[in-house]
């Protein structure tokens, strides 16, 4: 199992409100301690020598270290306008009371957005280390890969940053597999379990049939984050939008009534819809959109996913694909929740088996919005009939 980590990642920064962000550099900090602690060490590729000593831990599994880069333009580009580009780029030039003042405009309204002086590069090496966690994990380097990366990605759109993030990391890393690896990477399964919407990936492949986008996420009628689209004939994320053209079939939205959902809506989500699915899809490469913040004592998800839900989820997508999975880090906002379920993951990602789970009765309102979803897929995929 491989990791990504790169501490430039930390360098985005809100430029007024250091620590009552929700999106800090801290939630990827607390995940590698979590690790750390609990006996998991990084290890370079190329070398058995640990790369970090813990002092009285007891280190009894490694995982390889996945180089982080700085993502190209023309991998940047792939997905995202220049003119989108080019306005994160000029963010790192601008003096601090600018900064200041479009962090103040963007982060009250849907856009839900700050800016730094070092939001450009930490945005790029999120992106870069999405990119190389799932090539590696394409190529067989590593047999599996959890990227902890930030900023997110997955609410960005192509000429659009909003949600906290800034480039779409999924979007460019699949994007990028399909183009180095034409023949090995020809279909991508996006599995987005954040507990928002992830517009951004929608957006980007609506009309393409050889990525299958499946989001599990709270809805409420279209007024949960991300809400509506600006243009109302957007789709958004009700489970009517299921893709066009090409794609059409490719993009599946299980959006939740209501919060408050947990393991039992997101178990029978996943052995009723995503993994037959999923097998019907037969993907190449399969790229977790991991968001945290579903997880019980998350308080902006309002969800109660335990780490061992999890953990069974990770491990019925490892069936897919000859395993060939990668893990990027979106949202989860509450320290100890993300990093737990983090942990729960990459165990799973090592081997080890997934830990007995109790499982409640579906909730009622839940068990009504599956119905509608394979109502709605079931002329796109036989299983769904």
């Amino acid at each position: 199992t491989g990791c990504c980590y790169d501490e430039r990642m930390e360098l985005h920064a809100h430029p007024r409100r250091k620590n009552d962000c929700p999106e800090t550099s801290s939630r990827i900090k607390d995940i590698m301690t979590k690790f750390k602690v609990n006996g998991i060490q990084l290890v370079d590729l190329n070398s058995d020598t640990d790369l970090v000593e813990i002092p009285n831990a007891d280190i009894s599994e490694k995982m390889w270290r996945v180089a982080a880069r700085v993502a190209t333009k023309k991998e940047i580009q792939a997905v995202h306008d220049p003119s989108h580009y080019r306005w994160v780029e000029e963010l790192s030039k601008k003096p601090f009371q600018e900064l200041n003042r479009i962090s103040a405009a963007l982060e009250d309204n849907r856009n839900s957005l700050y800016t730094g002086k070092g939001t450009f590069e930490a945005s790029l090496v999120s992106a870069g280390g999405a990119i190389e966690t799932c090539k590696n994990v394409v190529e067989g380097v590593v047999d599996n890969a959890f990227a902890v990366i930030r900023p997110p990605g997955h609410h960005a759109e192509p000429n659009a940053a909003m949600g906290f993030c800034f480039f779409n990391n999924v979007c460019i890393a699949a994007k990028a597999c399909q183009s180095s690896f034409p023949d090995a990477c020809r279909r991508v399964l996006i599995v987005d379990w954040d507990v928002h919407h992830g517009n951004g990936i929608q957006k980007t492949f609506y009309e393409d049939p050889s990525v299958l986008y499946i989001s599990i996420h709270v809805y409420i009628k279209g007024d949960f984050y991300p809400g509506r689209a600006d243009e109302p004939s957007m789709p958004d994320g009700g489970v009517r939008h299921s893709g066009a053209k090409g794609g059409l079939g490719r993009n599946i939205n299980i959006g939740w009534p209501s919060q408050g959902m947990g393991d039992a809506e997101y178990m029978a989500a996943f052995m009723e819809i995503i993994i037959p699915i999923a097998h019907e899809f037969d993907p190449d490469l399969v790229i977790i959109a991991a968001g945290f913040d579903a997880a019980a004592g998350d308080h902006l998800g309002g969800c109660f996913v335990t780490p061992n839900c999890y953990a069974h989820m990770t491990y019925m997508l490892m069936s897919l694909a000859n395993g060939k999975v990668a893990v990027c880090l979106e949202g989860g906002y509450d320290s100890d929740a993300t990093s737990s379920s983090a942990l729960a993951v990459v165990r799973t990602l090592m081997g080890r088996p997934p830990p007995r789970m109790e499982v409640a009765s579906i909730d009622k309102s839940a068990a009504v919005t599956l119905r509608r979803v394979r109502k709605c897929l079931a002329p796109f995929w036989e299983c769904m009939r």
